[in-house]
């Protein structure tokens, strides 16, 4: 019995919040370890974090959410099984507030940015493990700049290009 419009405004400010967090959290955990997986191809860590990954990207978001619920929801109790906020969030104060919702906000969030993680991290590995592969790069780094610097300076730049024209992609299914 309630108008459709009045539904949409009262949910479209968490709506909202979680799409914002999960694209920002996305990018800053997918930029860096894109990076770290690309300097530390073929390692241990590569690899395992390779499994973890695609792992993220094989399982639904839904699947992932309803194993995070059952285990740490329910069965083991650390972190709430519902709700945007808890009981007592009007009497907090405003530190209070914001722990309140982050920590009602970890389960969904994971859930949210098991897929996207893995494309993100994986387009920068791709793209640095080309631009590194260049002939710009290696030529800079046999005149001398150190590896580091050719990455930061060379490789890392031409290498965010996918993953900004993927942010514009990403910004647009927000809107």
């Amino acid at each position: 019995g309630e108008p459709v419009w009045q539904t949409i405004k009262d949910r479209l400010p968490i709506s909202a919040f979680y799409g914002f967090a999960t694209l920002l959290l996305t990018y800053l955990i997918c930029v860096p370890l894109g990076i770290y997986k690309a300097v530390k191809h073929k390692t241990v860590f590569d690899n395992l974090s390779s499994v973890v990954v695609f792992a993220g990207y094989a399982v639904p978001g839904y699947v992932v959410g309803i194993l995070l619920l059952v285990f740490l929801g329910a069965q083991w109790e650390i972190f709430p099984l519902g709700g945007f906020t808890g009981d007592g969030f009007d009497d907090l104060n405003l530190w209070g507030k914001a722990k309140d919702i982050l920590y009602h906000a970890v389960l969904p969030l994971t859930a949210y940015m098991a897929g996207s993680l893995a494309v993100e991290t994986f387009l920068l590995k791709n793209s640095l493990m080309d631009n590194l592969s260049a002939d710009y790069v290696r030529t800079a780094i046999a005149k001398g700049l150190p590896f580091r610097k050719a990455i930061v300076r060379h490789a890392l730049q031409n290498s965010l290009i996918p993953i900004a024209t993927h942010f514009g992609n990403n910004i647009s299914l927000l809107i």
